[in-house]
């Protein structure tokens, strides 16, 4: 029997609550784009990727529709992926810096990555109703990484369903919510720490509004926070080092 990590992946796998997405993943694995005509695309939910003794959970927003919808692994053949999976390999938390098919050879260490929607949505916008109808996978998750200590929010809407999970099992500490920004971190007595950044999507890296060095340094002070806990509060918010303008 498969163990309960292995059984959320094909709950997810096989999920078509709703026929908006399912109707969209199928339409782009038909379409395709021309550079990966020969290709067949996954084209359904894809699922959670990296060990269930991770210690660090990356929430991410959707599958992209010619990336994981296109490659049945999150993050995987599309430039946000590339961006992404340079910064975990440079922090420790993969074995290679690129991510091109499932069959790559890529393994994340001590790290584990989800999103709140596991369906390619049109122009990457879930609706409200499907993210709810995708939040008890979100909630699984959390649950069956018995080593989770910390989860990094990749953009401020992946960010903001962390802190509604948080608040729904009583894990927040009294006083004012947390509040997304590139670089804020958050520790709490009695769950795991929260860490925001920006989505490395090509609307951001592009621009420069995420550098890899930002990418990096977040993934660096949570290996540390992973590390050495006792050494950050368990009351305070952290600014990032070098203050920058807050973009969404």
């Amino acid at each position: 029997m498969p163990a309960p990590w292995d059984r959320l992946q094909s709950q997810i796998i096989k999920c078509r609550q709703c026929p908006r997405l399912v109707a969209h993943c199928r339409q782009k694995a038909a379409e395709k784009r021309a550079s990966f005509r020969d290709e067949t695309y996954w084209g359904k939910p894809v699922p959670n990727f990296g060990p269930a003794t991770a210690r660090l959970l990356i929430v991410g927003l959707a599958p992209a529709a010619h990336g994981g919808n296109r490659t049945g692994r999150v993050f995987t053949g599309d430039r946000s992926g590339d961006f992404l999976f340079r910064a975990l390999y440079e922090t420790g938390f993969a074995n290679q810096p690129t991510s091109r098919d499932r069959d790559d050879g890529l393994e994340m260490i001590d790290a584990a990555i989800t999103a709140i929607a596991h369906c390619a949505p049109p122009d990457n916008k879930p609706l409200p109703d499907e993210l709810a109808n995708c939040s008890s996978f979100l909630t699984q998750s959390f649950d069956l990484l018995p080593n989770l200590r910390g989860v990094v929010a990749l953009g401020k809407i992946a960010f903001d369903h962390c802190v509604r999970l948080y608040s729904t099992r009583g894990w927040l500490p009294a006083g004012p919510r947390p509040v997304f920004g590139h670089g804020r971190q958050y520790t709490f007595p009695n769950a795991s720490f929260l860490i925001g950044t920006y989505h490395p999507s090509q609307q951001n890296t592009f621009t420069g509004k995420l550098t890899p060095a930002m990418m990096r340094e977040v993934f660096e002070r949570a290996r540390r926070m992973l590390d050495n806990p006792t050494s950050f509060s368990a009351k305070n918010a952290k600014e990032p080092s070098t203050p920058r303008k807050e973009f969404k």
